[in-house]
C-alpha cells in the first residue's frame, strides 16, 4: 500500500506561447493517414464518392493489442467532426511515401476528394485507398473531448498492409520517408 502524498500535486501553468509549443511538436516525426467515413445521408454499400468524407491526420497511434485499439484526434472546429462523432465506423489509411498528393488532397476542404482517387470498399462499406501502406477498419468505440480536439478510439475489426512500400513521414513541416540506420 502506498502512503498518501503529503501535498496535493497540481499542474503548473504553461510557460510558453502556443507557437513555441507548435514548433516543438513539429520536431516529432509522424506517419500520415487519411481517415474515411460516410458522408451525410450515406448508406453502407453506396459507391458514389460524394457519399464519403476523408481527412488527413497525423495524430494516429496504437493503443492496445487485446482488444485491438487505435486512436487519432480531430479538431473541435473541423466541419467533418459531427460525421466522425456520429458514425459507427471509419477506416484509417496509412499513406505510403508515394502518396503525398493524397495527403494534400484530403488536407484541403475543397471539392470531391474521392474523385480520381482509386479505392476499394472494405467490409464496413468505406473506402480503403489503393496503395496505402496499411489500413485499419475500425468500429467507432469511444470519443473523448480534450482541449481543442476530440480523441477517437477505434476497435480494429479488419486490417491489412503492403510489404514493399516506404511510409510517408511528416516532420518539421516537410514530407519525407524513413531509411534504416547504418
Amino acid at each position: 500500500m502506498r502512503a498518501p502524498s503529503p501535498h496535493p500535486i497540481l499542474p503548473l501553468a504553461p510557460d510558453f506561447e502556443p507557437t513555441h509549443f507548435r514548433q516543438a511538436l513539429s520536431r516529432f516525426a509522424t506517419g500520415v493517414t487519411v481517415i474515411t467515413t460516410f458522408g451525410p445521408g450515406a448508406a453502407k454499400g453506396a459507391t458514389l464518392s460524394s457519399q464519403f468524407v476523408g481527412i488527413t491526420a497525423s495524430s494516429f497511434n496504437s493503443v492496445s493489442l487485446t482488444p485491438p485499439l487505435v486512436l487519432w484526434s480531430l479538431g473541435q472546429r473541423a466541419s467533418s467532426l459531427p460525421l466522425f462523432h456520429a458514425g459507427t465506423h471509419y477506416v484509417v489509411n496509412v499513406l505510403a511515401a508515394d502518396q503525398a498528393d493524397l495527403c494534400q488532397r484530403f488536407a484541403t476542404g475543397q471539392g470531391d476528394r474521392f474523385a480520381n482517387t482509386p479505392y476499394t470498399l472494405g467490409q464496413a462499406g468505406l473506402p480503403i485507398l489503393d496503395g496505402a501502406l496499411a489500413w485499419f477498419e475500425c468500429h467507432n468505440r469511444s470519443r473523448y473531448e480534450e482541449g481543442d480536439h476530440v480523441i477517437f478510439v477505434g476497435e480494429v475489426e479488419r486490417c491489412g498492409f503492403t510489404q514493399d512500400s516506404a511510409p510517408l513521414v511528416y516532420q518539421n513541416s516537410q514530407f519525407s520517408t524513413t531509411h534504416p540506420l547504418p
